[in-house]
């Protein structure tokens, strides 16, 4: 890489381009993919010049004369139905995860060419770690091995960041030494990381990299920040608030009655779940005051579209969130051009990846990576349990 220039990344699984988004203008987009024509049209518009780099249509079907030149980096926020905890946990055998392999395709044929990424970067859910006994994940490592990479991983919440709970993976792989000073101990090497590395034979173990980033400074928003003024929504009528409010369990109920009389407005994230009831299951109303929304998904998955309970002057109100409050949760701007149909807004922020997140990770790793005589140093975090072993894979 020219060090003078811009570092050059691909976008694989682009979605709406959020990755793209928290990379920044400095970075330089030289091919994005992406095969669902709403998330493709959502990132034409929001990244001037697309056209000239952005591929609709499935992996498997891109050829290595498609990207050009040598990136610096890889991104790939793969599928992740087939790995989360509320799918069916096929694992990189299942459908759509297995667009992974479709990627991967691409990184070994750009390898052969002696121009495969410096840099890669796998974001998917928590439950990548353990699908299939944690054979999925040893899958992965072993196929960023095979290629010359060593790797680490690290589980960052976005709630460390905007007020939402969307804790994700973020593998990130290197074929160069990495500065000793981005390495070691932190918090986001969490107990689920560790017990991943630990259930890794020796030979992948000795592959591993302890990314090291430091804790962000302590977040000054909360659910109640990002939402829309009143009188630019929808409400539930009273009947429909009621029919939804009575999904609530007891311990529920009693809350938001507290809370209603009480002074001042507080905001509750509200969410169904299937919960087990003398040997049935029944759905019930969940509502958090804790200022955080939970995960956003697609409004096909999980606990679909997530809803909004206000309680005000002795006043209970509900209504769903709106998509520009959705995507507020993802640290998109408000000049983020969404799709105009809720549904669809919804489907392309339910399967993005945070926006500040991803500025993170730019900041204490790979720039860093890319730059490790040019870039300052920052202060690291610190965890008080760790595996013993801490190879560095080179």
């Amino acid at each position: 890489m020219n060090r003078n220039a811009s570092p050059v990344f691909y976008e694989f699984f682009a979605g709406g381009g959020m990755a793209r988004l928290g990379l920044g203008e400095a970075w330089t987009c030289a091919f994005a993919n992406d095969f669902d024509p709403v998330k493709a049209a959502t990132y034409r518009d929001n990244h001037p010049g697309a056209a000239d780099h952005f591929h609709e249509g499935d992996v498997w079907k891109i050829a290595p004369a498609d990207l050009p030149g040598q990136a610096d980096l890889a991104w790939a926020s793969s599928p992740c139905q087939d790995f989360s905890l509320a799918g069916a946990r096929a694992g990189l055998q299942g459908g759509r995860s297995s667009a992974f392999f479709g990627f991967w395709k691409l990184m070994e044929a750009l390898s052969a060419e002696g121009r495969a990424p410096r840099t890669i970067v796998v974001e998917n859910v928590v439950g990548l770690l353990t699908s299939h006994g944690g054979k999925d994940f040893q899958a992965l490592c072993q196929a960023l091995a095979d290629q010359g990479y060593a790797f680490g991983a690290i589980e960052i919440d976005a709630a460390k960041f905007v007020p939402q709970s969307r804790p994700r993976v973020f593998v990130i792989a290197t074929r160069e030494p990495p500065p000793p000073a981005i390495l070691g101990s932190c918090s986001f090497q969490t107990t689920g990381i560790c017990m991943a590395f630990a259930r890794l034979p020796s030979h992948l173990r000795a592959k591993w990299l302890w990314w090291n980033l430091p804790l962000p400074p302590p977040r000054n928003t909360d659910l109640a920040s990002v939402l829309e003024e009143d009188s630019e929504v929808h409400w539930h009528n009273e009947s429909q608030s009621d029919t939804f409010l009575a999904l609530m369990g007891p311990s529920h109920r009693t809350r938001v009655e507290e809370l209603a009389a009480l002074p001042g407005r507080k905001v509750g994230a509200a969410f169904r779940r299937m919960r087990q009831e003398n040997g049935q299951k029944h759905q019930r109303l969940e509502v958090r005051f804790d200022g955080i929304a939970g995960c956003l998904r697609v409004p096909s998955g999980g606990s679909s579209r997530q809803s909004l309970v206000i309680v005000e002057n002795q006043r209970i109100r509900s209504r769903l969130i709106s998509s520009r409050e959705g995507a507020r949760l993802m640290g998109l701007p408000d000049t983020y051009k969404l799709p105009k149909s809720t549904i669809s807004a919804l489907h392309v922020i339910g399967d993005g990846v945070v926006v500040d997140v991803v500025k993170w990770i730019k900041t204490h790793v790979l720039e860093r990576l890319l730059y490790p005589t040019t870039v300052a140093e920052s202060p690291v975090g610190k965890i008080e349990k760790r595996p013993r072993s801490r190879a560095s894979g080179f």
